[in-house]
């Protein structure tokens, strides 16, 4: 009986996990397109200022006792830390190129990504049923940026670098965990400033830095607030990346990630009053309808999926209890 409760309380903080990263990550979206549009804010320096932000924020908890920092060589996090520079720039970017509705359907190629990474770089093995599922994923894809009438190729080049790097940081970041044996806050502690000192460096050769339109330079009191405001949110976005991707997998995080997808689009379409045309339905419905597939097939392989995790995707999928 103790296991079981033990099972239910794991899935529900699991339960709890995703549903914060899908709110977050959407709010994060409307508020990042939002100042791109109305403020013009540049976009290395808006992942700058999330950087540090993050890091104040894990800096604060450390402070309250909520987790104990670990010693980390440098040289360990160097590659994840520039992943994650590389992740958010390029996702941001296509953002900003994009359409939201493309921006988030072009993401969900982060699963297929994910895989052929773990097949050929770390020998995992996946059933046929799950690489036959990977066909609706793409084919959504690619039909909807053929069919999107604000397709633009700049946009889809930012939105395929972002989906390479992104999938090699979501790899990284599990292995990461593993390998040196911490949990999210404490890496993400570390590799944080790693990150922002990285970017400290970049922004000047981009963008400008105290002239008009630069991070320093004069900007209202509102855009302040709401590019604050983002940096919080991008906290929690960072944070609970970490946390999902260490309690469950690489492949497992996009699947939350991308029910965005429907949820922003829709919204999208409300907040510009047009009306939702049939591709608009049908290609997100065959994108996520292979998504869906993929985790009812992970659900019949527990080994598959760490720390109980198939059976909280199989409540899901199925509406069954556990």
């Amino acid at each position: 009986m103790a296991s079981l409760a033990d099972r239910v309380r794991g899935n529900g903080r699991i339960a709890a996990g995703l549903l914060l990263n899908l709110l977050v990550s959407i709010c994060i979206v409307f508020l990042n397109k939002w100042i791109y549009v109305h403020y013009g804010f540049p976009n290395m320096s808006l992942t700058l200022v999330h950087f540090v932000v993050t890091w104040l924020g894990l800096y604060v908890c450390q402070k309250l006792d909520i987790f104990a920092p670990k010693s980390l060589p440098p040289s360990k996090l160097l590659l994840l830390a520039l992943s994650f520079c590389g992740f958010v720039v390029f996702t941001n970017l296509s953002l900003q190129n994009n359409t939201i509705g493309t921006y988030q359907l072009a993401k969900a190629m982060t699963t297929p990504v994910i895989i052929v990474i773990q097949t050929l770089c770390y020998k995992k093995t996946f059933s046929t049923k799950i690489r036959l599922t990977l066909i609706p994923i793409t084919l959504g894809v690619i039909l909807n940026s053929y069919y999107d009438v604000k397709f633009n190729f700049l946009g889809t080049v930012f939105a395929a670098l972002g989906v390479l790097v992104t999938s090699l940081y979501q790899v990284w970041v599990g292995a990461k965990q593993h390998e040196l044996q911490v949990n999210s806050m404490q890496l993400l502690y570390y590799q944080a400033p790693m990150s922002s000192a990285m970017l400290l460096v970049a922004v000047p050769f981009f963008e400008p830095v105290f002239a008009e339109g630069g991070i320093f330079g004069p900007w209202s009191v509102s855009a302040l607030l709401m590019v604050l405001l983002s940096g919080v949110i991008a906290f929690m976005v960072n944070l609970s990346i970490y946390w999902i991707i260490g309690n469950t997998s690489p492949v497992t995080y996009p699947f939350p990630n991308n029910s965005q997808i429907r949820g922003s689009g829709g919204a999208e379409g409300l907040n510009n009053s047009l009306g939702v045309t049939r591709r608009e339905v049908w290609c997100p419905g065959l994108n996520l309808g292979g998504l869906a597939r993929t985790y009812a097939a992970r659900s019949r392989h527990p080994s598959m999926c760490p720390k109980n995790i198939h059976s909280f995707i199989q409540q899901i999928l199925t509406k069954r209890p556990l």
